[in-house]
Protein backbone atom coordinates (compact mmCIF):
# COMPACT_ATOMS: atom_id res chain seq x y z
CA UNK A 1 0.00 0.00 0.00
CA UNK A 2 1.42 3.20 -0.78
CA UNK A 3 2.07 5.42 2.52
CA UNK A 4 0.24 8.84 3.07
CA UNK A 5 3.79 9.97 3.46
CA UNK A 6 4.76 9.17 -0.02
CA UNK A 7 1.08 10.58 -1.83
CA UNK A 8 1.48 14.05 1.14
CA UNK A 9 5.10 14.53 -0.44
CA UNK A 10 3.24 14.39 -4.01
CA UNK A 11 0.48 16.52 -3.36
CA UNK A 12 2.96 19.19 -1.61
CA UNK A 13 4.92 19.13 -5.02
CA UNK A 14 2.40 19.25 -6.67
CA UNK A 15 2.93 15.68 -8.51
CA UNK A 16 0.07 14.27 -7.19
CA UNK A 17 -3.28 13.97 -9.68
CA UNK A 18 -6.66 12.39 -8.70
CA UNK A 19 -7.40 11.72 -12.04
CA UNK A 20 -6.43 7.72 -13.88
CA UNK A 21 -5.97 8.54 -17.53
CA UNK A 22 -6.79 5.16 -19.39
CA UNK A 23 -3.54 6.15 -21.37
CA UNK A 24 -1.77 5.17 -18.49
CA UNK A 25 -3.28 2.18 -17.31
CA UNK A 26 -2.50 0.92 -20.72
CA UNK A 27 1.09 2.11 -20.10
CA UNK A 28 1.38 -0.12 -17.41
CA UNK A 29 -0.84 -3.13 -18.58
CA UNK A 30 1.53 -3.06 -21.57
CA UNK A 31 4.63 -3.68 -19.39
CA UNK A 32 3.13 -5.92 -17.14
CA UNK A 33 2.96 -4.43 -14.33
CA UNK A 34 -0.01 -5.84 -11.69
CA UNK A 35 -2.66 -2.67 -11.71
CA UNK A 36 -3.45 -3.23 -7.99
CA UNK A 37 0.16 -2.68 -7.15
CA UNK A 38 1.66 0.28 -5.08
CA UNK A 39 3.74 1.26 -8.32
CA UNK A 40 1.12 1.48 -9.89
CA UNK A 41 -0.63 3.75 -7.89
CA UNK A 42 2.23 5.33 -8.06
CA UNK A 43 2.56 6.22 -11.65
CA UNK A 44 -0.91 6.37 -12.12
CA UNK A 45 -1.27 9.37 -10.18
CA UNK A 46 2.02 11.21 -9.91
CA UNK A 47 4.13 13.32 -12.42
CA UNK A 48 6.44 15.84 -12.11
CA UNK A 49 7.58 15.26 -16.20
CA UNK A 50 9.64 12.85 -17.73
CA UNK A 51 12.07 11.91 -14.14
CA UNK A 52 11.49 12.31 -10.10
CA UNK A 53 14.53 13.57 -8.42
CA UNK A 54 15.16 12.25 -5.16
CA UNK A 55 18.23 11.66 -2.79
CA UNK A 56 21.91 12.99 -4.20
CA UNK A 57 20.50 13.83 -7.49
CA UNK A 58 19.06 10.70 -8.17
CA UNK A 59 16.32 10.26 -10.86
CA UNK A 60 13.88 8.19 -11.57
CA UNK A 61 11.66 7.35 -14.69
CA UNK A 62 8.05 8.41 -14.63
CA UNK A 63 7.51 4.82 -16.05
CA UNK A 64 4.09 5.70 -17.84
CA UNK A 65 5.26 8.86 -19.95
CA UNK A 66 8.32 7.11 -20.69
CA UNK A 67 6.20 3.89 -22.42
CA UNK A 68 3.93 6.18 -23.85
CA UNK A 69 6.55 9.19 -25.45
CA UNK A 70 9.06 7.42 -26.26
CA UNK A 71 9.94 3.70 -27.32
CA UNK A 72 13.43 3.38 -25.69
CA UNK A 73 11.72 2.09 -22.30
CA UNK A 74 10.24 -1.19 -23.63
CA UNK A 75 13.90 -1.29 -25.58
CA UNK A 76 15.54 -0.46 -22.55
CA UNK A 77 13.89 -3.03 -20.76
CA UNK A 78 14.81 -5.75 -23.43
CA UNK A 79 18.30 -4.50 -23.13
CA UNK A 80 18.65 -4.98 -19.41
CA UNK A 81 17.58 -8.40 -19.45
CA UNK A 82 19.85 -9.45 -22.51
CA UNK A 83 22.81 -7.16 -20.62
CA UNK A 84 22.88 -7.90 -17.25
CA UNK A 85 20.76 -11.01 -17.25
CA UNK A 86 18.29 -10.04 -14.86
CA UNK A 87 15.35 -12.07 -14.41
CA UNK A 88 12.25 -10.94 -16.70
CA UNK A 89 10.61 -9.48 -13.51
CA UNK A 90 13.20 -6.72 -12.91
CA UNK A 91 12.27 -3.53 -14.95
CA UNK A 92 14.79 -0.53 -15.19
CA UNK A 93 13.55 2.60 -12.29
CA UNK A 94 15.68 4.59 -14.41
CA UNK A 95 18.88 5.06 -16.92
CA UNK A 96 21.37 3.07 -15.41
CA UNK A 97 23.86 5.99 -15.44
CA UNK A 98 27.31 5.43 -14.23
CA UNK A 99 26.40 1.45 -14.65
CA UNK A 100 24.58 1.45 -11.03
CA UNK A 101 20.62 1.69 -11.37
CA UNK A 102 17.38 0.51 -9.81
CA UNK A 103 14.91 -2.34 -10.75
CA UNK A 104 11.51 -3.12 -9.78
CA UNK A 105 10.53 -6.49 -9.27
CA UNK A 106 6.67 -6.84 -11.07
CA UNK A 107 5.93 -10.46 -8.84
CA UNK A 108 7.26 -9.53 -5.84
CA UNK A 109 6.87 -5.89 -5.58
CA UNK A 110 10.62 -5.38 -3.99
CA UNK A 111 13.35 -3.14 -5.76
CA UNK A 112 16.73 -3.99 -6.06
CA UNK A 113 19.84 -1.35 -6.17
CA UNK A 114 22.59 -2.91 -8.45
CA UNK A 115 25.59 -1.57 -10.09
CA UNK A 116 28.15 -3.73 -12.05
CA UNK A 117 30.68 -5.69 -11.29
CA UNK A 118 31.37 -7.59 -7.94
CA UNK A 119 27.80 -6.40 -6.85
CA UNK A 120 26.03 -8.16 -10.20
CA UNK A 121 27.81 -10.66 -9.48
CA UNK A 122 26.55 -11.45 -5.78
CA UNK A 123 22.98 -10.95 -7.12
CA UNK A 124 23.61 -13.68 -9.84
CA UNK A 125 25.00 -15.70 -7.47
CA UNK A 126 21.56 -15.23 -5.12
CA UNK A 127 23.94 -13.34 -2.44
CA UNK A 128 22.68 -9.90 -2.90
CA UNK A 129 19.06 -9.81 -2.68
CA UNK A 130 16.91 -6.49 -3.12
CA UNK A 131 16.96 -3.78 -0.44
CA UNK A 132 13.85 -2.62 -0.04
CA UNK A 133 10.79 -5.08 0.45
CA UNK A 134 8.19 -2.89 -1.52
CA UNK A 135 7.99 -0.22 -3.91
CA UNK A 136 6.71 2.09 -1.08
CA UNK A 137 9.97 1.57 1.54
CA UNK A 138 12.16 2.51 -2.17
CA UNK A 139 10.52 5.53 -2.47
CA UNK A 140 10.06 6.83 1.28
CA UNK A 141 13.78 5.78 1.19
CA UNK A 142 14.60 8.13 -2.32
CA UNK A 143 12.52 10.85 -0.83
CA UNK A 144 14.49 10.55 2.63
CA UNK A 145 10.53 10.50 3.85
CA UNK A 146 11.53 7.45 6.25
CA UNK A 147 11.17 7.09 10.06
CA UNK A 148 14.74 7.86 11.17
CA UNK A 149 14.08 6.11 14.69
CA UNK A 150 13.10 3.23 12.87
CA UNK A 151 15.84 2.53 10.75
CA UNK A 152 14.02 1.95 7.84
CA UNK A 153 16.73 3.27 5.47
CA UNK A 154 18.44 0.61 3.24
CA UNK A 155 22.03 0.81 3.17
CA UNK A 156 23.16 -0.35 -0.58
Amino acid sequence: MLSEKVIHHCKQQGWWFDEVTQEYTDALQQIGVDPESDFAKFYLHAEDGPTFMGRDHLQLYQICWFVLNSNSYTMSIQGIHDRLKLPEDYIPLDSFEGEYGYFYNRNTGQVLGLGLGEEWQRFMDGILQPQWPDFNTFMEWFWELEDKKSGERKEI
